[in-house]
């Protein structure tokens, strides 16, 4: 494989368009988790966001939290090396890579956000341990194939060998002319046997008008918020063996003993479902 620095010494790509006069999903949970990375159409979709749904802020924050315990708990416990996270988003540590290189310091992993922002930071912050290796592609989650087909990507995991894709509060955002499920089968099936899944997904099955209040908001800025119920957010997982508890709302999937912030919180508070699943 190459050196995990060669993807920084790529050709430079010709300029995007930032569309920082439009909120970005990226951008906005930068927002919400208190970062500096984001313009004033982010900042007014999350003011919006939080006003129709005032836990929009630890909502984000748990989210987070179960990002680290369920990469945590495949880098150790499963004892996953690779990792595809699709949808990375601003940098905010401790990243992805550096939880698990903590734990295994010869971890591999890429992470594909859409958003050039994420790129630049991504580019700067995203410092692989030398054992290991860390690459960041400009990727669409709604062109599967085009992740999987890149260069760099090959260049830093090997997709014959078991990988964990993890797709965190990522899938709500796909245009509604897409279908996530498809999608989601389409990685998946071009990971092997003891691969896992690893997502966490919007949902108005506590509070469906706020959440129709936020997706109103979005798609009137030329943004989507696709909420599921539990039902299609385990389709996901068709197919695939769910890992204890199963789907379950986000600060309950296998919670840390201390959990700031989480005690207070009742089954209904965070409108997001998660969960981990083994490829057989």
């Amino acid at each position: 494989m190459a050196e995990a620095a060669d993807w920084m010494k790529a050709n430079p790509r010709p300029p995007v368009d930032l569309h920082t006069d439009r909120p970005h999903a990226a951008r906005v949970y930068d927002v919400l988790l208190g970062g500096k990375t984001n313009y004033p159409a982010d900042r007014a979709a999350a003011e919006e966001t939080v006003a129709a749904l005032p836990n929009a802020v630890p909502t984000a924050r748990q989210n987070r939290a179960f990002m680290h315990r369920a990469v945590r708990w495949l880098a150790g416990e499963a004892g996953v090396r690779q990792f595809l996270d699709i949808g990375t988003g601003i940098p905010t540590s401790p990243n992805l890579h550096e939880v698990v290189q903590e734990i295994a310091p010869a971890s591999r992993v890429v992470y594909a956000d859409n958003d050039p922002i994420v790129l630049t930071h991504s580019r700067a912050l995203h410092t692989s341990h030398r054992d290991g290796a860390t690459a960041y592609i400009h990727g669409d989650l709604g062109d599967p194939a085009g992740i999987l087909e890149d260069p760099e990507l090959n260049a830093t995991l090997d997709l014959k060998q078991p990988t964990a894709l993890t797709l965190f509060a990522v899938l709500h955002w796909l245009p509604k002319e897409r279908d996530p499920h498809a999608i989601v089968r389409e990685i998946m099936d071009a990971l092997p046997s003891g691969s896992y899944l690893a997502l966490s997904h919007v949902t108005a099955d506590f509070e469906p008008e706020a959440l129709r209040q936020v997706s109103d908001n979005f798609e009137s800025k030329g943004s989507h918020v696709n909420s599921r119920t539990k039902a299609e957010i385990l389709r996901f997982f068709d197919g695939l063996e769910l890992v204890e508890p199963g789907v379950e709302v986000v600060h309950r999937w296998r919670p840390d003993p201390v959990n700031i912030g989480a005690d207070s919180l009742s089954p209904t508070d965070i409108p997001l479902y998660a969960g981990v699943a083994r490829k057989p």
